[in-house]
């Protein structure tokens, strides 16, 4: 799912405004643009916020996400049609990962889709939302209704104490388990929180009207574990948890199974197919992809980022890195590439350029370091 990059060219982009952008600045955030928003891209620095959540609990805002319900009858069949996931079989307070596709195949968007009472709700990334939902309304049914839930602000609390933290004000969210989501209350005001996140840390992300953002976010960091976290660390988390990044990592000329998203093409529908993409998806599957999305670990301190070259190439055309950065978990060079297939397996050596400079890199099994989720019977 996707964050916010420092770029200063995004500094003159007209902005809006989400709900707590006046608590953010008055807590000494640095905004940056993204989205067509003014995010924080942190606090008191990256290092420190991206360690912070690995020992305690973080609070993100994501609220340029985009939400959306969709309802009506008819509303498996017609989400079937779009997604390759099992839809049918999700039970109600039960989530999957999925996946938005074009007619070849390609990667429009990654989401989160849960099944509620009153329809399913997807989680789509904000700098696509308004793409995500054209595509939608141009794949869905007369009968089905689509609300995008723009009234909703998003928050994430992550890490090993985020759930402890936020029990303490909503009573019952530890009953949740990873990937699994349930209607709450705090003090009146009705909570839809998932126990899932973006960081590869145990946490649980937070839909709720926006008029009261502010109020539950200074009560939240009222706790002595949570602090605000920018979405600086949120990508460097992400990164050492293996997660795509969409429009860098993932994009419409990629497909799932190049980018090793396998686990997306539920059993039933790789067997059955019958959604969009599904022809030039599984027959990738059955000869195997030219590329794959690997992990890298990277030779030196210095990071490689995005646009490197993977300099092994097939027919000459070359791998790229799409992700990388400096771990502050492991205190080296991580990064995200694709590389030929027949040397995505762990141990193989790639070389990389970047702005002229040659670096060794040895492909590494992700994530980088390991997932903290709370699964059932844990």
């Amino acid at each position: 799912m996707s964050d916010p990059v420092t770029d200063p060219e995004m500094d003159d982009i007209e902005t809006g405004t989400l709900p707590l952008d006046a608590w953010h600045r008055a807590r000494g955030a640095r905004m940056v643009a993204f989205a067509g928003y003014h995010m924080p891209i942190q606090y008191d620095g990256i290092m420190a916020e991206h360690l912070w959540t690995r020992t305690s609990a973080g609070l993100f805002d994501v609220s340029h996400m985009g939400q959306l319900l969709l309802s009506g009858d008819g509303v498996v069949e017609a989400l079937e049609k779009m997604l390759p996931a099992d839809v049918a079989s999700l039970g109600e307070g039960r989530m999957r990962y999925s996946l938005l596709l074009n007619e070849t195949g390609g990667i429009l968007d990654d989401l989160m889709l849960t099944r509620r009472a009153d329809g399913f709700y997807m989680v789509v990334n904000g700098a696509t939302k308004y793409d995500d939902i054209a595509h939608i309304l141009d794949n869905l049914e007369d009968e089905i209704t689509l609300n995008h839930m723009d009234e909703q602000a998003l928050l994430a609390v992550q890490g090993p104490k985020a759930v402890e933290a936020l029990a303490r004000i909503v009573p019952g969210v530890d009953t949740l388990v990873f990937m699994t989501a349930g209607a709450f209350d705090w003090d009146g005001v009705p909570l839809w929180i998932s126990r899932s996140g973006y960081t590869g840390e145990d946490g649980c992300e937070i839909s709720l009207p926006a008029e009261a953002a502010e109020a539950f976010a200074e009560r939240l960091c009222a706790e002595p574990e949570v602090k605000p976290i920018g979405l600086g660390a949120r990508d460097s988390l992400r990164l050492e948890a293996g997660l795509p990044l969409y429009g860098h990592d993932l994009d419409p000329e990629t497909s799932p199974v190049t980018a090793d998203l396998g686990f997306a093409l539920s059993k039933r529908r790789r067997e059955e197919g019958g959604f969009l993409g599904a022809e030039p998806i599984l027959a990738e599957r059955a000869a195997g992809p030219l590329f794959k999305r690997v992990g890298l670990f990277v030779e030196g301190r210095q990071p490689v980022r995005e646009g490197a070259r993977v300099l092994e190439a097939i027919d000459g055309v070359e791998g790229r890195v799409t992700s990388g950065g400096f771990s502050p978990s492991l205190q080296r060079s991580i990064a995200m590439a694709y590389v030929p297939a027949v040397l995505a397996n762990p141990g193989s050596k790639i070389d990389i350029e970047q702005r002229g400079k040659r670096f060794a890199a040895e492909v590494t099994a992700m994530p980088f370091v390991p997932h903290q989720y709370v699964r059932k019977g844990a």
